[in-house]
Formats: C-alpha cells, structure tokens, sequence
C-alpha cells in the first residue's frame, strides 16, 4: 500500500508540473480532494480560560505552507516543495480566478440524481448561448467539469447548485481537481479529445449568470434614472473581496438598460469609495461596457 502511495504522489507531482507548464496554479491534494497540507494556524487547546483574540487571516503571508489555494504556484521548485512536505499526497489541486487564466470550473454533478447536463443545455437555449469546445475532466462518479476562462477584472464567486441543480461553479478562492490525481473514489481523467485545448472563454450570457444578482430591488428615481440608485447602492455596499464582482455586475446592469454613460462616474465613484483604486475601477467599467457592445 504504501509502494502503491509513494507511486501516486509520484504520479501527482508529475501531472502537477505538467499543468504548471500551461501556467496553471497548483497545489498537492490527499485522497480526500482537500488540501494535503493543514494550516499551520490551527487553533491549539489551552488550560487559559478566556480565549486570545483570533489574528487576523493569513493567506500565506506568513511564509509556511497549509493555506489551501493560496499556496498555488506555477513555480516548479515551488510546487516541488508543497509535494515534498506532503509525500501522501495523491492529487493536486488547480486554482481558480488567478493570472493568467483566471479559470472558471462548472461542475456537473451526478450524485444529486439530476441530469445537470441538460439542465446547462436549458439554461444555454434560455439565455442564447452555446458552450465552447473546451478542456473537459471526467470525475470518478461520472461527472464533468468544464474549464473557461474569465475576465481579469472580475471575481466569480463559487456556488453550489445556484445556476441550477447539480450545477456547482469553481471561482475566486476554489479549485478544481487535476486530471492524473487519484482519490478514495477513483481517478480524475481528461475527456478524450480535449487535453490539447485552451480553457475557452466564458460566454458572457453565462458569465452574467455566475454572478451574484443585487439585494436591493430596481426603483424608480426622482431623476428619472430608473434603478441607477440601487445599482449605486449595491456598489457602496460592497464587502472586501466582493467589490470587483458587484461593481462588474452593477456596470453590466447599467449598459443593459441604456443607462451606462450616465452611471459610469458615479458607479466608478461608489468603487472607490469602498476601497478600489480608480484604475481598477475604471477596468471594471470598461470591460462591462465592452461586454454590453458584444451584445454577450
């Protein structure tokens, strides 16, 4: 068993720089699909009776390994270390949402007893657009996930069923398990005819879809701006790690409904606000305003 170990950490390791050399980010998994290697800031136990505040989170800055996706890295002598401080490694793990893919993974599940398959192909015919032949990984249960790219400037959250039953989505801060990896259930392996391929772009009628949709509900303003001041709203609302996506999806909104070069400044206003910097808000804007144009 261990021989059997040792060969599949091997096995991974080697798929693992394989994908880095298509500049995909990655890190070693166990057989579990989780992260092989465990934070290095567990919460340890303690005789004291009132609890030490907890630090504020790490996401690698620290320097030492456990911090699940961010410790992605296309660095070969990198990726080398991860695996050499995780020998039972069996898989490894491709980051979402970073440079220079910024890869997109939609899920299609079987274990729900839905045929998510299908339900993407509804929801294609409904919204007018069509999946692009692109990288396909079959999973050991029999499901599906699709690779595709998305823009830098926006931050697709991950989900779980949200598109549709079955339907779970990989973005900013997830991953997806690499083909080659082997887990308790079995191996993960490229559909034939689709290891060659670039991740496709993202439709933007799906990109639309896999982004969170506002709280606050349209309205009417007093300056005949229809839902202009929601849309505001839903930007100066943003938290820390939602801004890019909210202002993306606000911008889009406005373009759609033909009110984009009155709320660019001000949408642009509200980002900054909340802590984006004006070049990063301006990027945002524009790549809605370039989606809105391609009629996507």
């Amino acid at each position: 068993m261990a021989t059997k170990d040792r060969q599949a950490s091997t096995l991974a390791l080697a798929h693992a720089l394989s994908a880095a050399e298509r500049g995909l980010a990655v890190i070693p998994l166990s057989r579990t699909k989780l992260p092989a290697l465990r934070s290095p800031h567990r919460p340890t136990h303690s005789s004291t009776p009132t609890p030490s505040p907890l630090p504020p989170p790490c996401h690698g800055e620290c320097g030492r390994f456990g911090h699940g996706v961010y410790d992605a890295s296309t660095d070969p002598r990198r990726i080398r270390e991860l695996f050499a401080a995780a020998p039972w490694a069996t898989g490894y793990g491709i980051a979402c949402g970073v440079h220079p893919h910024h890869l997109i993974g939609v899920d299609l599940d079987t274990k729900s007893g839905t045929d998510s398959s299908a339900a993407l192909r509804e929801l294609a015919l409904r919204h007018l657009f069509t999946i692009p032949e692109t990288v396909v990984v079959l999973t050991p249960s029999g499901g599906r996930h699709l690779w595709l790219t998305g823009p830098p400037d926006v931050a697709v959250p991950n989900s779980a069923s949200r598109l549709a039953p079955g339907i779970d989505i990989r973005g900013a801060g997830g991953y997806l398990v690499g083909p080659g990896s082997r887990t308790d259930h079995g191996a993960y392996t490229a559909a034939p005819g689709t290891s060659h391929l670039h991740p496709a772009p993202c439709p933007p009628a799906l990109l639309r879809l896999l982004l969170p949709p506002p709280r606050t509900g349209p309205s009417r303003s007093p300056d005949g701006q229809g839902n202009g001041h929601g849309l505001v709203h839903f930007v100066l609302t943003a938290q820390e790690g939602q801004r890019n996506t909210r202002l993306f999806w606000a911008a889009c909104r406005a373009y759609e409904n033909g009110l984009g070069p009155e709320l660019a400044e001000a949408l642009r206003e509200a980002a900054v606000r909340t802590g984006l910097t004006d070049r990063e808000a301006r990027s945002t804007i524009a790549s809605a305003a370039r989606m809105a144009r391609s009629g996507g």
